[in-house]
């Protein structure tokens, strides 16, 4: 049999009962600088040497004399062993010869060196101390612990040692890694493979190694136990095991596996590299997203640790790697280390919003949706031309929060000369450029409403068609689908009508510049005064009819700047009773009143919205204070509203017999499938949809607009911890108590920022009552919040 040895870094060949192979006048080269050859019967690489001033390389023809190393020791042996007739000193089992005589264990004695399983990922090397009970050991390990293992722990003692002392493990270990050497297993394996031969540890490093001694037995159990291609186990027993020669078939399979293995594995230490140059660099040169999705292959690992971080991969496979990499940079397999991983890197931002992803929510319009709405802009033809009426003479005030983008509503009025107030509700008429079933009306039900985050806008339709074609614009003008009224005296509906027009809207107007103009009461702002008294008059009609009044403070937050470490957070609390907003939701109401009344007597299928409210009994609320602690508790017991598309029902909370909304079509699509409906009956034709067909649509667009809801939410949220988080420590807040949840922790509304949160007051503190309290923790992304009451002397 073969043997080799490492000399001095070089490399000897020999057999075990055979003349050393230097009698054959060759001389070696280091493992670490030869060539292969392919071995034409087995169809594998062999190394090439050197033999006097030629080359030797297997299965290669004589040329100048050149045969591979392996031929030409195979040629001696044959005749030398002809020639001699004796057997090797290194007796192989045969496929013929029993294993069980290999599979005898040593007992275990104090002083041995063994390795053993520490748990599933480790294997240590340690020297037995003393029995541990009657079966375990207590041993001393390279790490210097001392601890029991089980014999079933075990997998190799090394042989022929004798009270080995634990100081020398990791010299021994260390000498062990330095002749380790897997290209000797092919050879070995070569030779075994045409004996069908059988081989234990010590007897490769026989073979190999020239020598059994402890560490080369060591060192060929180290690399038979590694290998993953030659050798197969045969038995094993305790801690011996039994090797055998795979066959060629299967060796070619797995050295194929192997190298795409040993690519993949350096594929991801190359992306590791890539992660851990990319974290060490400062936030300002950090490489961008776009970076990560250059190569392919780099953008499926990115992409999978993207979609690990959101709980959303596609496939185990994807999973996987996303582990493996997490693995590889030293971190745990969690959704959260994979998220501050991404961060650290510069692929998220601070503070990416992770609802936007999970949820999947569509934020760009693709390319081919913007070619059309470019299509529909540059087309300046209006079916309804001939059918709109001119009302470019009204004074019209168009009111929305100052970041609003799409503005699709807009209000006038006037007085008649009976004393009777005339009110025109303007609503942006994007049917002009959408017609049902076209591609960006397709578009907008996928989307079923616009998205509105601190963060930014994303538009239900292209925003270009959006913002220049469909948005009323102060001093343009603008086709809209006017809603006309007169009212009572009582505030009720006198006379309605619904057309097609013009109008030119004269003011854009915030609803904090829309109060200081009602508070200033200027003559020439009487319409806006009109509309003012019109609002008051319609909430006392409407509270007649059994309308429940649930304003309260909310919170308006705009970040500018969204992906900068701390950017800029601008807070509003809006009052829902605040005069402005209250006149622009109460003409909002009455013009959804109107088309539902509108609607009914013409038999328009439409999307006909009720609350039935006839279980509240409002007077027993009547001890709370007016405003967010009333309308909190009567909130809570509130029943789900209610969609019916074939007749009005009654919207007990705004005590209407009939509600449609209508005056929001560019932002949601449920408005935008009432004006389809209404524009075609004023057209004289049939409406497009079937209330059958509506109530399809409309199940699509609402569980959208309910994963909305969540979203704005959620993020509003966030940043309103994130707003506090920034604040000083000793900074007080306002909080009313809206009820209490348990004992003395209270459910209460941060009056400065419009949000609700949980803390512990103190006793005597009643519901309606107002605190003082601190923030003691903000964890934007956690969702955590913890106040503390600021007790007053």
């Amino acid at each position: 049999m073969m043997a080799v040895r490492a000399v001095n870094g070089g490399s000897l060949f020999r057999s075990a009962a055979s003349p050393p192979l230097l009698t054959f006048g060759c001389r070696f080269r280091q493992f670490s600088s030869l060539t292969f050859r392919r071995n034409s019967e087995l169809g594998l690489r062999f190394p090439i040497f050197c033999c006097g001033n030629q080359f030797l390389g297997y299965g290669g023809g004589l040329s100048r004399s050149v045969h591979s190393l392996v031929d030409c020791v195979m040629e001696e042996l044959t005749a030398w062993r002809s020639r001699r007739r004796i057997r090797a000193t290194v007796k192989l089992t045969t496929s013929g010869e029993l294993l069980e005589d290999k599979l005898v264990n040593q007992e275990i004695e104090k002083g041995l060196l063994l390795e053993f399983k520490k748990d599933s990922d480790r294997v240590l090397l340690g020297v037995a101390q003393r029995p541990d009970g009657k079966k375990n050991w207590m041993v001393y390990d390279q790490n210097g612990v001392t601890s029991s293992i089980k014999p079933q722990q075990i997998t190799y003692i090394v042989p022929g040692v004798e009270n080995f002392d634990h100081a020398e493990i990791s010299k021994f270990l260390q000498k062990a890694q330095e002749n380790l050497d897997p290209t000797l297993l092919e050879i070995a394996w070569v030779e075994l493979l045409e004996k069908n031969a059988s081989v234990t540890a010590e007897e490769l490093a026989e073979m190999i190694f020239g020598s059994s001694e402890p560490l080369e037995s060591y060192c060929a159990h180290l690399l038979l136990s590694k290998d993953e291609v030659y050798f197969t186990v045969l038995a094993a027993k305790g801690s011996r095991t039994i090797y055998g020669p795979r066959p060629t078939g299967q060796v070619e399979e797995l050295l194929h596996k192997k190298l795409a293995k040993d690519a993949a594995e350096k594929e991801l230490q190359d992306f590791v590299q890539l992660l851990v140059s990319a974290k060490a660099k400062p936030a300002l040169a950090k490489p961008p997203k776009s970076s990560w999705m250059l190569d392919e292959k780099i953008q499926y690992k990115i992409e999978s640790l993207e979609a690990y971080a959101i709980d959303a991969c596609k496939s185990d496979e994807q999973r996987k790697t996303a582990g493996m990499i997490l693995k590889a940079m030293g971190l745990t397999k969690t959704a959260s280390s994979a998220l501050n991983l991404l961060i650290n890197i510069g692929y998220f931002p601070v503070h990416v919003n992770l609802d936007l992803l999970k949820l999947n929510i569509l934020t760009d319009h693709s390319d081919e949706i913007i070619a059309a709405a470019e299509s529909l802009l540059s087309d300046s033809s209006d079916s309804d031309e001939m059918n709109r009426e001119d009302l470019t003479h009204l004074k019209v005030y168009a009111i929305d929060v100052d970041e609003a983008d799409e503005l699709d509503d807009a209000l006038s009025a006037t007085k008649l000369q009976d004393g009777r107030m005339k009110i025109w509700v303007h609503v942006a008429d994007p049917t002009k450029y959408v017609e049902p079933g076209s591609m960006v009306d397709r578009e907008a039900l996928r989307r079923g409403t616009s998205v509105f985050l601190p963060t930014g806008t994303y538009p239900m339709f292209p925003e270009k068609l959006a913002m220049e074609g469909m948005s009323l614009k102060q001093g343009e003008l603008c086709n809209a689908v006017s809603v006309s009224v007169i009212l009572h005296s009582d505030g009720s509906i006198a006379e309605y009508s619904v057309q097609n027009s013009i109008i030119k809207p004269t003011y854009m107007l915030t609803y904090e510049s829309a109060t200081e103009l009602l508070h200033l009461n200027l003559e020439e702002e009487a319409e806006l005064k009109i509309l003012s008294e019109a609002a008051a008059l319609r909430l006392k009609w409407r509270r007649q009819q059994g309308a429940i009044d649930t304003s309260t403070l909310e919170a308006r937050i705009k970040v500018v700047n969204p992906e900068d470490l701390e950017p800029s957070i601008n807070l509003y609390v809006e009052n829902q009773a605040d005069p402005a907003m209250r006149l622009v939701s109460e003409m909002m109401i009455l013009c959804g009143e109107v088309v539902a009344t509108f609607g009914s007597c013409n038999n328009i299928p439409l999307p006909y919205r009720g609350q039935p409210q006839s279980n509240i009994d409002v007077s027993a609320y009547s001890h709370l204070p007016e405003g967010p602690v009333r309308s909190s508790a009567i909130v809570r017991i509130m029943r789900a509203a209610e969609i019916d598309f074939r007749k009005p029902i009654r919207h007990g909370v705004l005590g209407l017999p009939g509600y449609v909304q209508f005056t929001s079509p560019i932002r949601r699509y449920l408005d935008l499938l009432a004006h389809y409906q209404v524009k075609a009956f004023l057209r004289g034709e049939s409406p497009p949809f079937s209330a059958g067909q509506l109530e399809g649509m409309a199940s699509i667009v609402n569980m959208q607009v309910r994963v909305v809801r969540k979203l704005s939410a959620s993020s509003l949220r966030y940043w309103i911890i994130e707003f506090l988080r920034r604040q000083p420590r000793e900074k007080k807040f306002h909080a009313l108590i809206l009820r209490f949840i348990k004992d003395r922790i209270a459910a209460l509304l941060l009056v400065e920022v419009g949000l609700q949160a949980s803390a512990w007051v103190s006793t005597g503190s009643q519901v309606g009552d107002e605190v003082e309290v601190q923030v003691e923790e903000a964890h934007p992304r956690d969702d955590v919040l913890y106040l503390k009451e600021v007790l007053r002397n």
